[in-house]
């Protein structure tokens, strides 16, 4: 049994050091522990400090964001042939040490995705604006994917090796929310445990400020709905319009027969003319986006399969060569 712990970077070498020397050499059950730090185009030595404390390295020529590092990550676990890979941040913020408690409902059996939930109320480094986006963004998560997931934005995180293969990231910010609904749709297990964290005294690199992380985390929101959810987001508003252009003709009718077949209240049809159209519109959208989830689902069918393979025939390899 294998456990490889990631550590997605960015400009990370202060607090590089002590973060991986938090992090567990021995775990029960677990035959070896290996380290792998992505390093997403730092300018600080990053890569030459996680190389020199034993690190896997893998460098980003360019800065290509934390989703992009967060899959590389995967990548490299998966084909140094992890059973587990633990997801945690370069700056330190989460208590090393839980490493263990996060892979052990993985070891035993009971879970494939293990998530650290943070105690947000007592963290003084997260804004009030960013503890309620992260309740809302926990709440549209649970709503997705129907598991209960109380800190959808922690990173601190560990994944089965099945899990992880079934991982695929569209978001070019981050990956927390839209790895949850990816394994809860794929009939993953997924649990939550509590955890520490450390105090961080830097601002986070992810986003420039409240409002910027208010407005790329609500995008994606939004964006996880239309990829996983189109029919619903798309029919509700539709209904909602029909049942407007409905309520307008009524209203029409009903002072057409009133005013004794007067004329006048044409701005009423011609309004619902408009939401009819607009309903219409919207239900043709929702059936091509049903028609294109269900595409998508079979392409994940397909790239997980390659995967599968691409990465057995490297195991194979590495084992042959071991052999030789």
């Amino acid at each position: 049994m294998k456990v490889v712990i990631q550590i997605p970077c960015l400009d990370e070498a202060a607090t590089l050091p002590v973060t991986i020397a938090a992090l567990p050499r021995v775990i029960d059950g677990v035959d070896a522990i290996e380290i792998v730090v992505v390093d997403d185009g730092s300018s600080d030595g990053t890569a030459d400090i996680a190389s020199s404390l034993g690190a896997h390295v893998f460098r980003h020529r360019t800065t290509r964001g934390l989703a992009a590092a967060f899959m590389t990550g995967i990548e490299t676990a998966l084909a140094l042939d992890a059973d587990v890979i633990v997801n945690t941040d370069g700056d330190n913020q989460y208590a090393g040490s839980d490493v263990s408690g996060l892979v052990l409902p993985i070891l035993r059996g009971e879970a494939d995705v293990v998530i650290g939930t943070r105690p947000i109320s007592g963290m003084r480094s997260f804004s009030g604006a960013k503890k309620i986006l992260q309740r809302v963004g926990s709440w549209v998560v649970r709503r997705l994917s129907g598991v209960d997931v109380a800190d959808a934005t922690s990173g601190f995180r560990a994944y089965s090796r099945e899990a992880a293969l079934q991982l695929g990231v569209f978001s070019r910010y981050t990956y927390t929310l839209e790895t949850i609904i990816q394994s809860a749709q794929r009939g993953m297990r997924v649990a939550s445990i509590p955890i520490r964290v450390n105090p961080v005294e830097r601002p986070s690199r992810l986003a420039k400020g409240s409002a910027h992380y208010i407005w790329r985390a609500g995008t994606d929101l939004a964006r996880m709905f239309v990829v996983y959810r189109p029919f619903r987001f798309f029919i509700l508003p539709a209904l909602v319009a029909t049942a407007a252009g409905i309520a307008l003709v009524a209203r029409f009718l009903w002072l057409f027969v009133v005013s004794g077949g007067m004329g006048g209240h044409l701005q009423s049809l011609v309004v619902a003319a408009i939401l009819f159209g607009v309903g219409g519109a919207l239900i043709v959208v929702a059936l091509l986006g049903d028609l294109l989830a269900m595409n998508r689902r079979m392409l994940e069918e397909i790239r997980l399969d390659a995967r599968r393979r691409r990465f057995e025939r490297r195991a194979a390899a590495a084992g042959s060569s071991a052999i030789r």
